[in-house]
Formats: C-alpha cells, structure tokens, sequence
C-alpha cells in the first residue's frame, strides 16, 4: 500500500477511476463501430474488410505500447507513465481527427493505441501495488465492471454523434475524454511506487526481466490463453458491425444489440467478483474455457445448416452465453497472471499485456478478415481458439499446487 494512498481516492472513486482510465480503450474501439462505412466512404476505401484495420491497428499500438509503459512506470513511477501515455493517446486523436487518408486514418489510430497502452497496463500495475491475490482479482472485477459500462453506450454514443455531426468529432470527444481523465488523476490519485522501490530503465535488464517472467509457468500460460481468449473477442469487435448492421440489417439497432451483449459480460464480471471468493480463479477459468469450446463447435454445426445465417434470436443466445464466458475469463486470467509477478509488477503487466495483444490481434485479424457475409468464421474462429485456451490452461496447471 503507498504511504500516501490516504490523502487520494477512497475505494469506490478508486475503482471508478481505474476503470475510466482503463475504459479509454473500450470507447476508443466501440464507439468507432458505426462510423466504419462512413471513414471507408470518405477515405477511399475499397475493399469492404479493410475498414476494420481501423479497429486491430489500434490494437497493434496497444501492443507496442504496453512493453515500454510497463518498464518506464518502473522507473519514474505510475503517474508520469499515465499522463504520458495520455499525452501520446491525444495526438493520435488529433492526426485521425484531421485524417485526409485511410493510412493517415491508421498511422493515427496506432498512436491512439500506443499512448491508451500506457494508461491501461500501468493502471493494473497500480491496482497490483496496492492489492493481492483474490482481492486484487475482486477489484479487477469490480474495475470491469464499471469499464463495462462503456462498451454498453459507446457504440450508441458514436451512432448518435453521426447523426449530428460527421465521425471526425468522435475524435474530438475522445480527445476531450482524455484532457478531463487527466485531470481527475492528476488531481486525485498519489504517487503508489515509493522511490527505494523503483529500478532504473535499461534494456539489457528488460531482457532478462522479460525472460525470467516467461520462465514462470503460470505468468506464461495465463498470458497465452488470455491471447487467445481476446483474440476470439477481437474477432468479433471487428465484424460486429457487418454481422449486425449489414448480415442481418439491424441498421440503427446496432448499439442495442451491442449493448447487450456488452451487459452480459459485465454482469458475469460482477457475479465473478463474488464467485472467484469461493470457488477460485482456476476453477472458474477451466469451467469458462470449456463451456465456449463446446457450445462453439456445436453451434457451427447449427450455423452451417443454416447456411451460415442463423435466425438472429438463436446468435444472440449463443453469444449470450459465450459473452458471459468472457466476462469471467478476462479478469480472473489477468489475475492469474500477475499474482507471481509482484516483485516487478509493472514490466509484468507490459509483458502480459503486451504478449496477449500480439497474439489476440493475429488471431483476430484472421477470424475478423475471413467474413464472408456469414458468422460461420467468426463461431469457427470462437471454437478453434477456445480449444486453445483449453489446452493452454491445461499446460499452466500442470505441476502446480491445487489452488487454496
């Protein structure tokens, strides 16, 4: 616990805080969604797949970002490392804003997810500063679920400035997002890595840091099978807006039916918070991974009877589930991974963060990019990537002590 925590927020504006800072990410990605035709049309587009590079080069930012904050948070501390990561994120929203090309429009959206890396990862390191073991994975839970929050209203909020303006001003809303967040935390939240407890940046000591963290079974495992968890969840990001919006011609309704599915995995964040106490992270984990590798491949079967087009009640029933699944994967994984890494929790969040982006956007650009106006490649991509999960939870757990 930092000395100073006293003097800034209390729990619930801590919890709050930490998971706008980390919402960044979220609305930078969602509320994009609807306007995705519109940036196509207007940037010369042609190939109709390619608009949703707009989506996974923000993420290829992310995972650049994360392996440098993480070290650099290490050494300066987490409120310069946050604020810079702010600073970069605005200027990539001001390059987008003023985009006159589609490799504008991208170059803009990596520096977006380059400085939102740094907010989000050393965000985690400072819940990790002040928090251990379960009650570090219930108040990530918690953090999700007021993040959720966001994925539920940003697609609506993108759609609704489209209809009073152009998709530029949902560049300047983000950046005026970002300039009031800063404020908040610069106000609010102290100083969490006291000074006897950070390490000067080097890059031959990142190296070795970086290859003691991958010798450690379970920060590696957990780290693998969230990127492959995320890659399944980045595939749907990306195609969620033909699936929805032109498969089966929601138009407007997009938002909503996005909207609720993004309740779904909030809700299971806040059942996980109070499940995770009693049962464990693992267990819950194994329980998830499992449940989306089963219903996956038989529900492919379901959708390749149908010719690849579902009735819409039965997609969301399946997603329904699948969702819920998510919401108590993405905590507990995070958790899982860091809890080891204590003693170097901001390089190990970098490295969890970073590895997991990697491996999440190259197997979300492929399940994302192989839409062929069916959901057959995104329920095949949600089954093959699940079973992966699978066997890499299997690998984690191998050789270690049953969980308390």
């Amino acid at each position: 616990m930092n000395p100073g925590a006293g003097s800034g927020p209390g729990f619930v504006e801590f919890v709050i805080l930490i998971a706008l800072i980390i919402s960044m990410v979220a609305l930078s990605i969602d509320a994009m969604l609807p306007a995705l035709p519109d940036i196509a049309s207007d940037l010369g587009v042609t190939r109709i797949n390619d608009s949703q590079y707009v989506i996974s080069v923000f993420f290829a930012g992310m995972a650049s970002g994360q392996i440098f904050f993480g070290p650099l948070s290490d050494s300066i501390g987490r409120r310069p490392a946050i604020i810079s990561g702010l600073v970069v994120f605005a200027a990539g929203c001001v390059l987008s804003l003023l985009a006159t090309g589609f490799t504008q429009m991208l170059l803009g959206r990596f520096l977006q997810g380059l400085g939102a890396a740094g907010p989000r990862i050393v965000s985690i390191a400072l819940v990790r500063d002040r928090y251990r073991g379960r009650e570090m994975a219930r108040v990530m839970s918690l953090v999700m679920t007021v993040f959720i929050l966001v994925p539920v209203f940003a697609p609506a909020l993108g759609q609704g400035i489209l209809l009073v303006a152009d998709w530029r001003s949902i560049f300047a809303t983000f950046l005026v997002m970002a300039l009031l967040i800063g404020l908040w935390f610069w106000k609010r939240q102290p100083e969490t890595l006291t000074h006897e407890n950070r390490s000067a940046f080097s890059f031959a000591k990142l190296i070795i840091d970086i290859n003691s963290i991958l010798r450690i079974r379970a920060a590696l495992g957990c780290t693998v099978t969230m990127g492959f968890v995320f890659g399944a969840f980045l595939g749907y990001l990306s195609s969620s807006q033909q699936i929805f919006q032109v498969q089966y011609q929601l138009f407007e309704l997009f938002p909503l039916y996005f909207g609720i599915l993004a309740c779904v995995i909030g809700f299971a964040t806040l059942v996980n918070a109070r499940l995770v106490m009693r049962f464990g992270m693992r267990r819950l984990s194994r329980i998830a991974l499992l449940t989306i590798c089963a219903l996956s491949f038989g529900f492919f079967m379901v959708a390749v009877f149908s010719d690849g087009h579902p009735h819409l009640n039965l997609l969301m029933l399946y997603l329904l589930i699948v969702f819920f699944c998510f919401g108590i994967l993405f905590g507990n994984l995070n958790a899982m991974a860091m809890e080891p890494l204590g003693h170097m929790a901001g390089l190990g969040s970098a490295v969890i963060g970073s590895i997991s982006t990697l491996i999440s956007v190259v197997f979300g650009v492929i399940v994302a990019d192989a839409y062929d106006n069916t959901v057959l490649p995104l329920v095949l991509g949600f089954a093959v990537l699940g079973l992966a999960g699978v066997i890499a939870m299997r690998w984690t757990e191998t050789g270690l002590a049953p969980e308390s």
